[in-house]
């Protein structure tokens, strides 16, 4: 179970009456007032499962000097939080959070995201780490229950928002300087309640597709763009 309440320093970003946003200078934590069916490939707890809260740790250089585990990091980070909660890392200003929100037919969707563009790259660049770091982290919230096989399809329709934001700004991949479509760290968390009666599909030809996709690409070009203003390096520019 998520913890209870605020704590010291957080302050309130979003809130409706399924979820809370709250941020301080080290995370953003995403609480939920049920408990949530979660697909993801996140580096704390991914997979597919149960969890109450995503939380999205900022991490900086001096946190990881050579010898120190991220992974190891992040979970005792975790521990500290929210043991069975979904864990994530981000190198990003974590006030430069941006969160999204829509109601349609009955549904409510959220999105939550932090971006850096640092490590953009394209897909099917040659492999291989480089001197920068950035992630694209976006977590999606819908008010109707998912199917294990619907939330896959909201994945994939998170992850289309995520290469149409980052097309939009214009900005080159580091490896091959042609027009990135992510960086090589993104995460995507899906998250829907738990019912024994899920939807089956969540299409872009469906309400609950639509809406993901609307708030997911809202959040992703806002957050997006906010880097690319910053620290982009624009091709043709």
């Amino acid at each position: 179970m998520a913890d209870e309440g605020p704590r010291p320093g957080e302050a309130l970003r979003y809130a409706d009456e399924a979820c809370s946003v709250r941020v301080d200078r080290a995370r953003v934590h995403i609480r939920f007032s049920a408990p949530q069916r979660v697909l993801s490939f996140a580096p704390y707890r991914g997979g597919y499962g149960e969890a109450q809260s995503v939380a999205i740790w900022q991490v900086t250089n001096a946190q990881l000097p050579l010898g120190v585990d991220p992974l190891a990091l992040l979970a005792s980070y975790m521990q500290s939080l929210d043991a069975g909660g979904v864990g994530l890392l981000t190198s990003r200003s974590i006030d430069k959070v941006e969160v999204a929100s829509a109601e349609h037919g009955g549904l409510r969707a959220r999105a939550i995201v932090t971006a850096g563009l640092s490590n953009a790259l394209r897909v099917g660049d040659s492999p291989g780490p480089l001197r920068t770091v950035g992630t694209i982290n976006s977590v999606v919230q819908v008010s109707a229950p998912l199917s294990f096989e619907a939330a896959i399809e909201a994945l994939s329709l998170v992850a289309e928002a995520r290469t149409l934001a980052v097309l939009e700004a214009n900005e080159p991949s580091r490896r091959s300087l042609l027009p990135a479509t992510g960086t090589g760290t993104d995460c995507i968390v899906v998250c829907s309640p738990v019912a024994p009666t899920p939807e089956l599909y969540a299409g872009k030809h469906t309400a609950i597709g639509h809406l993901l996709g609307s708030v997911a690409l809202s959040a992703l070009r806002a957050a997006v763009q906010g880097w690319s203003s910053e620290y982009g390096v624009h091709l043709g520019g």
